[in-house]
């Protein structure tokens, strides 16, 4: 997820946004079938190749309509040395698969691009691969995150349905078939046009849904899969609340600690949770204003996203910095409300793999009620929340929850997770790991954020053994935590 180093913006929860009005990648013409891609160099980096796979609407409906997904690939460096093609997926659901190729230049690249093809992709309905559509001005307009009485809830079921209508109309016979089961078909097709006879994959965060599903339906074409920061998808409404909840009050805990241990944390020396308390109080009163903004109100929910954003990095040092202004700062007059406004098609895709029902206004109460004993600081997850309304009256899920049943697979999967993760929970990880029986191995980060790669030499190092060569960490291994978070140590 894209984000400045400051964390001063209300984050977009249900994912990054993906803009789907950039240049034109060469290659756009369809491939024609799903069993050739179409490489030209992209425009925005000549050093990379942009092409682009045709592959069905409806994957039931195999010679029925069609959509060009638009992929990116960086050549391994050393060509004698080559293993393959390693695809790389990011997360949201909704991160640009082109994009993050096209900017990155981490470890992970500069590592495995030696011996590897880095392949990225755009899921369909996403970015250049089929945007879905909706109206702007609709987007706009969303009722806020969370209801607080029944008019409100069933104004949210009003607009859902609108939006859902429009988007459905705009985009065309896509919008009914983003979930990740068809685009689990869509990556097996990338796969055969790569000539690849097995998958050599990574995703990170909700693209380890992508990849947990692949290996439930072809356990035998997998090479290599690394499952980055891990998302359980047999959680119902209740145990995806409650597990969410209890994540990011984990990571509240772990930044309280930090500040009344570190001197430059610019909360040192005062009660971090009855700050945060305070400012909950004025968020609701209306009297602060987003430190991104001064023209809107931070309203109560943008002020525990900020913080939950803040946990990611982490960025603690920074989100100490903007907390203590905001607690320094007079009471402001109310302004308008913080905008919302979200690319939709993320919402398409996370309501097409959940199923997350609730009945009416007293039973979402309930539900806020228990996850604030669960989270007494943080109250809720904003992820959570907010997937669980924007999906309210939304049919049932084309690919709903269930647990995994891999069994198998040609190479057992490699998962990594941080102990103390906001947004993809430790408790998940070892709920999939335990679905996955014998079909897997969890390594583990003791520390802190979300996405691991890059955060250790430990970590890096048994991912690319594991990718290069199949070999495994010991069942149970573990990574120590960095000392203190870079981005902290960077600004102290």
């Amino acid at each position: 997820m894209k984000r400045r180093a400051i964390v001063v913006a209300v984050a977009l929860v249900a994912a990054s946004a993906v803009s789907g009005s950039g240049a034109v990648l060469p290659g756009s013409a369809s491939a024609g079938t799903a069993s050739a891609i179409d490489w030209a160099p992209c425009e925005e980096d000549v050093t990379a190749e942009c092409g682009t796979l045709s592959v069905p609407v409806d994957w039931t409906r195999p010679r029925g309509p069609k959509i060009d997904l638009a992929l990116i690939r960086r050549h391994a460096t050393d060509p004698a040395a080559r293993l393959g093609s390693l695809i790389d997926a990011p997360g949201g659901p909704g991160d640009s698969g082109v994009d993050s190729v096209l900017a990155d230049r981490s470890r992970f690249i500069t590592d495995l691009n030696r011996r590897f093809d880095i392949v990225g992709y755009d899921a369909r309905g996403i970015g250049r691969s089929h945007p879905v559509m909706c109206s702007a001005d609709l987007l706009a307009h969303e009722p806020p995150p969370v209801p607080t009485g029944q008019a409100d809830f069933d104004a949210r079921l009003v607009y859902n349905r609108r939006l859902r209508e429009d988007c459905r109309a705009r985009t065309g016979p896509l919008f009914d078939h983003v979930d990740t089961l068809s685009g689990v078909r869509d990556l097996d097709a990338i796969r055969a046009a790569l000539g690849e006879d097995a998958l050599t994959f990574r995703g990170r965060s909700y693209g380890t849904l992508l990849g947990a599903q692949y290996a439930e339906r072809y356990p035998r074409r997998i090479r290599a899969m690394v499952l980055d920061s891990v998302t359980d998808h047999s959680l119902g409404t209740r145990s995806n609340l409650d597990t969410q909840a209890a994540n990011v009050q984990d990571s509240f805990n772990e930044f309280a600690a930090w500040c009344t241990r570190t001197s430059t944390c610019a909360l040192h020396g005062r009660d971090i949770r009855t700050v945060f308390a305070d400012l909950r109080l004025r968020a609701e009163r209306g009297e602060l204003r987003h430190p991104d903004d001064p023209q809107t109100t931070l309203t109560p929910f943008s002020l525990i996203d900020l913080a939950e954003q803040g946990f990611r990095g982490p960025y603690w040092a920074e989100l100490a910095q903007v907390l203590a202004t905001l607690a320094a700062g007079p009471p402001s007059a109310a302004a308008a409300p913080a905008s919302r406004t979200i690319p939709y098609a993320p919402l398409a895709i996370f309501c097409s793999d959940y199923g997350l029902p609730v009945r009416d206004y007293r039973e979402y109460a309930a539900h806020l009620r228990r996850t604030a004993r669960i989270a007494p600081d943080m109250r809720y997850s904003t992820f959570a929340v907010y997937g669980i309304t924007a999906c309210l009256g939304a049919p049932a899920p084309v690919n709903p929850q269930h647990r995994l049943k891999v069994r198998g697979s040609a190479t057992p999967l490699l998962l990594i997770n941080a102990r103390h993760d906001p947004a993809t929970g430790y408790s998940w990880a070892t709920g999939i790991a335990k679905q996955l029986r014998g079909e897997a191995v969890l390594l583990t980060y003791r520390g802190w954020g979300h996405i691991v790669y890059g955060r250790s030499a430990c970590i890096d190092n048994a991912v690319n053994r594991y990718l290069q060569t199949q070999t495994l960490p010991a069942s149970g291994s573990a990574c120590p935590a960095v000392p203190r978070p870079p981005q902290a140590a960077a600004k102290a």
